[in-house]
């Protein structure tokens, strides 16, 4: 009986497409097909420093293999001198063999350089493609609350292009190299020895290479696999660090202990799977590839030595056979070598195709969301999939990006817009208003009615399912949430977030703009910390969840939207400076839209729109008849 492990008394799930029938990567026409496709994005142009690299790798391989059959030809040239007892000859040889050693030195090391170098280019280019993409919009917040086809996107753009781009640097030397040697010992052996030897070896190459390609065919799913695992249980890892304070007011430790002792078990299970197939592959690896390699070598190498009449080596003498023995015997082996080299870079090929199906995946995806596409996989199993307003998709009015959007200054109005979450659950069938700037409006509802459904469709996170919405662009609308987020950087940092020093300068705002910012909310102390607006802290811990909210109402001065979506975020202020911050919105002509259950808002607001949770709304005047509710 199997004992129970973590993964049995722990049951959880990460988001991630559930596909009828999983991709497997293999060394096949797709693989190649895809590496083609990535390329041209660590290749950018054909003159570039890539390219000169290639080259260079290239030319140091050549000069390694050039400098291989010198130094075969030259040792065996000493040890023929210590044979016949030479001395004179023995220093001449010695000497020679001896001054060539350090231009090898540089050779090999120049090549390792070269290598190390493509690689960091290859990480580059592709890490800038991808975070191009990546932070193009909102793409980001797509990929992780709209589409699920990537669990753990921060798995993929750091620790798995990384194992990308190595794997590919070292296939390009790990087949070159090879393939460069093969050409080269063949040559030479086909014109001393006749082409019976290599093309023995030639053969097995041929036959070994279909044989073992066809048994690492799992190599590409397990992979895959072991990738996501990995990302997966880094995943849970952080989820902890996220919520420590929420798990500790719980006293969830051990709980937690136990989910993330589930996830390591089942990669580890998985890791012990993929080692004991590893071992397995590798001992077929070192018989076909390197052993049996180098009897077929033994073989072939024995059979220009035992004709009678082949014209280099019938008639010699015995010290001559052996010093022709000697030279084109290690040529012979190192064509083995190569041979084994090349046949077991199938093993790498393997390997490689997993990490380019997920560099391929995460390519698609980014795409499809800056197109506007996304896909997700419900809770009852049904696919969801966003098609960027394809007419040709439905004849209905009622979808993804069914609705249109409207760009205009000083107006936020909705005309018959459905509320929809990403699960397609319709929260409001049809919402209409309208606010001009100057009328601040009161947002109220129980949990879960729309709120922020509301706000993300304004923000143009989430896609319009119908009806027409009219508002400013982007840069005139801001939103301030309940925890504000808080950058690394500076004091300065957080206030013109996300604009940098530069950006503000460019805007015509200068530090006394900011002092003046911090002075409204009662944040001047803050600036009288040593290096003042410059100094740099961890502020996420240095300040109070109410000095948080008032450096983002700060921020929101500095901006100057037109409207504001302010999220409970003056939940930790107390009631006289807040007022004093929404007075200052109305001097300076900021609108708000703000969800609160404060009584003490209802003066600074015009209108209110109240959600009663069950589909119905209420848009109306705020008058003193008006009973105002909240606490």
């Amino acid at each position: 009986m199997r004992k129970s492990g973590y993964e049995d008394k722990i049951q959880y799930t990460i988001s991630e497409k559930k596909e009828k029938k999983a991709n497997k990567a293999h060394v096949n026409s797709v693989f190649f097909k895809q590496l083609r496709k990535l390329l041209p994005i660590l290749v950018p142009r054909f003159w570039s420093v890539e390219t000169g690299l290639l080259l260079l790798i290239a030319v140091t391989l050549i000069g390694r293999s050039v400098s291989d059959i010198w130094m075969i030809q030259n040792a065996t040239v000493v040890e023929s001198t210590i044979i016949h007892m030479n001395r004179a000859k023995f220093k001449t040889a010695l000497l020679k063999y001896l001054a060539a050693l350090p231009a090898i030195s540089v050779v090999t090391n120049v090549l390792k350089w070269s290598l190390g170098e493509l690689k960091l280019r290859f990480r580059t280019n592709l890490t800038h493609h991808l975070y191009n993409d990546y932070l193009n919009g909102y793409t980001y917040y797509k990929m992780s609350n709209l589409d699920n086809r990537i669990a753990n996107a921060d798995q993929l753009l750091t620790t798995d292009i990384d194992k990308f781009c190595e794997s590919a640097t070292d296939l390009y030397s790990n087949i070159s190299k090879p393939v460069l040697d093969i050409f080269i010992y063949v040559y030479r052996l086909t014109v001393n020895l006749g082409g019976q030897t290599p093309s023995i070896l030639m053969l097995y190459l041929l036959f070994a290479g279909v044989f073992l390609t066809r048994l690492r065919r799992p190599t590409g799913r397990l992979t895959v696999e072991e990738q996501k695992l990995e990302g997966e249980f880094r995943y849970v890892n952080s989820r902890l660090i996220t919520n420590s304070e929420e798990v500790a007011f719980y006293q969830g430790n051990v709980r937690e202990k136990l989910t993330l002792l589930a996830s390591y078990s089942k990669l580890r299970s998985h890791l012990r799977k993929f080692l004991e197939f590893r071992v397995s592959m590798g001992i077929i690896d070192n018989i076909v590839g390197k052993y049996f390699a180098s009897i077929v070598g033994f073989y072939a190498v024995s059979i220009p030595f035992f004709s009678d009449n082949h014209p280099l080596l019938s008639g010699e003498q015995s010290g001559q056979r052996l010093q022709a023995y000697y030279t084109y015997g290690r040529m012979l082996v190192k064509l083995a070598e190569a041979i084994g080299r090349l046949v077991l870079a199938g093993r790498e090929m393997s390997r490689l195709a997993g990490f380019t199906a997920r560099m391929t995946e995460l390519i698609k995806v980014l795409s499809d969301l800056n197109k506007g596409t996304y896909e997700r996989t419900m809770v009852n199993g049904n696919s969801l999939a966003q098609n960027g307003g394809d007419a040709t998709a439905s004849a209905s009015s009622f979808g993804p990006n069914k609705g249109i959007m409207c760009f205009e200054d000083n107006i936020i109005r909705f005309e018959k817009v459905p509320l929809v979450t990403p699960n397609g659950d319709v929260l409001v069938k049809e919402l209409s208003f309208e606010v001009k700037s100057g009328t601040n409006v009161l947002v109220c509802g129980p949990n879960g009615c729309g709120k922020s459904s509301l706000f993300r469709i304004l923000g143009e996170l989430w896609p319009t399912w119908g009806g027409k919405v009219t508002k400013p662009s982007r840069g005139k609308l801001f939103y301030i949430p309940q925890r504000p987020y808080m950058t690394l950087g500076s004091l300065r940092d957080q206030i013109i977030y996300p604009h940098t020093r530069d950006d503000m300068r460019r805007l015509g705002k200068s530090d006394e703009d900011l002092l003046h910012f911090l002075d409204i909310v009662q944040l001047t102390y803050l600036e009288q910390r040593e290096n003042g607006l410059d100094a740099i802290e961890d502020w996420i811990d240095v300040l109070s969840g109410g000095e948080k909210q008032r450096i983002a109402m700060a921020r929101l001065f500095y901006h100057k939207p037109q409207f504001a979506i302010l999220d409970e975020c003056t939940s930790a202020v107390s009631v006289d400076v807040e007022g004093k911050m929404y007075s200052y919105c109305r001097e300076v002509g900021i609108t708000l839209f703000t969800v609160s259950h404060r009584k003490s808002l209802w003066v600074h607001h015009d209108y209110y729109l109240q959600f009663d949770g069950r589909g119905n709304y209420e848009f109306e005047t705020i008058d003193q008849d008006k009973e105002h509710f909240g606490s």
